[in-house]
């Protein structure tokens, strides 16, 4: 019995070093960075983990050149854009990528890589996976660098520059974003006026919350004016909103559309929301 008693303290012993053991932090030799930046209208978002020098040979020695890098440390390097780029002519999609390269005494190959869960490099490459490959000059940086950066530079409304610099070496990679399309689109559709998805918003927001229910009614009837078809919600709401003002006749002619429109739908939700609403209008 006193060695069974001897184990069972061992153990919880051992179990409470381990746990203690276990809420112990450190620091991560290659601490993870993110960085997010507008470029135009653009976001652009890098995650990535930063290794150092540490007196090591960096190029041509730890990352050998002409081999495939994760560009980083740890978890795959990702980039996200949140809008089409264009990079050396070509178009990237919008979405997230591993960044992965070949570094090169002369050239820095950048490789935008569609499947980013990987622990590092991918276990098997795939090459219908690789959304774009683009070549970057590498030169030659003044000064060394401890800590691996990518940074983003040259910022303008419509591009910007993904910078990699470490030891003594960088390259500058190009990217240009949609900045007048999105600025154009946006100004044509102020200009226009609210749409009618913006007036029924508008409406539908009076109308829950109590506001002015004679100007939902107008926002309504611009929505309906607008629309490009007639829609079953819209007519829905704008009867509620006449009920609210005291106009039941009207308010029930509409809930009629509504009705019509609903049953054509196959929206059985609405055919008896609005049974109900006539029913109890009439009474």
């Amino acid at each position: 019995m006193k060695n069974f008693k001897y184990v069972c303290f061992s153990v919880m012993g051992l179990l409470s070093f381990l746990s203690a053991s276990a809420q112990i932090e450190t620091p991560a030799p290659s601490p993870f960075s993110k960085t997010e930046q507008m470029v135009g209208l653009t976001k652009v978002t890098l995650e990535y983990s930063r290794p150092s020098m540490r007196e090591r040979k960096i190029f041509g020695d730890l990352v050998p050149w002409e081999q495939l890098w994760r560009t980083g440390a740890n978890a795959n390097t990702k980039i996200t854009f949140s809008d089409d780029v264009v990079i050396d002519g070509k178009t990237l999609a919008a979405g997230t990528y591993a960044l992965f390269s070949k570094p090169d005494p002369a050239f820095w190959e950048l490789i935008f890589y569609t499947d980013t869960n990987n622990g590092g490099l991918p276990a098997k490459w795939d090459e219908s996976k690789v959304a774009l490959r683009v070549m970057a000059d590498m030169e030659e940086f003044p000064v060394p660098v401890e800590t691996f950066t990518i940074a983003f530079g040259d910022l303008t409304n419509s591009s910007a520059s993904l910078i990699l610099i470490w030891e003594e070496f960088y390259a500058k990679m190009k990217f240009e974003v949609p900045t007048k399309e999105k600025a154009m689109a946006s100004i044509q559709k102020v200009m226009n006026g609210p749409s009618a998805g913006d007036y029924f918003a508008a409406a539908q927001y009076y109308f829950e919350s109590g506001e002015d229910f004679k100007q939902a009614l107008d926002w309504v009837n611009k929505s309906i004016a607008l629309a490009t078809s007639e829609q079953f919600w819209v007519f829905r709401l704008k009867s509620q909103i006449q009920a609210e003002l005291g106009d039941f006749k009207g308010a029930i002619a509409t809930a009629q559309k509504s009705l019509e429109l609903s049953e054509k739908a196959g929206n059985k939700d609405y055919v008896k929301l609005n049974k109900d609403a006539i029913a109890a209008w009439r009474n």
